[in-house]
């Protein structure tokens, strides 16, 4: 699952995040939750940024463990420009919360690698 649901996670969103979650698979869950953990982050902490998009198998696989889940090869779109991120999450029992979550911004994506990486301009 490539798209972040409702990357910006605020009050009036909360609720529909949760619905739409809940549908998922709980791996998918999982992935979308911390993939909008990751947008919501680095939009709050780096003002640069407008995550609008996230590929959390962009650059390796997307390795789970229980409610464990590593995304070292992440990838983000701000602004029409695509960023490497790594990220761990740990999600609640159901998915549908956030435990805890560490991320590391990397580099620009090259626009020759985008489709290679299965990043869409």
């Amino acid at each position: 699952m490539a798209s972040a649901l409702g990357a910006a996670v605020v009050p009036a969103q909360a609720k529909s995040l949760a619905e739409q979650l809940k549908m998922l698979a709980p791996e998918a869950r999982a992935e979308q939750n911390c993939n909008a953990q990751v947008s919501e982050r680095i939009r709050r902490e780096h003002k640069e940024f407008r995550p609008d998009e996230v590929v959390a198998y962009a650059f390796g696989d997307v390795k789970t463990r229980g409610p464990e889940l590593s995304a070292p090869g992440a990838a983000f779109r701000s602004r029409k420009t695509w960023y490497r991120v790594s990220y761990q999450c740990r999600v609640t029992p159901d998915g549908l919360g956030i435990e805890s979550f560490t991320y590391s911004l990397g580099p620009t994506v090259p626009r020759e690698a985008w489709s290679e990486h299965y990043l869409v301009p």
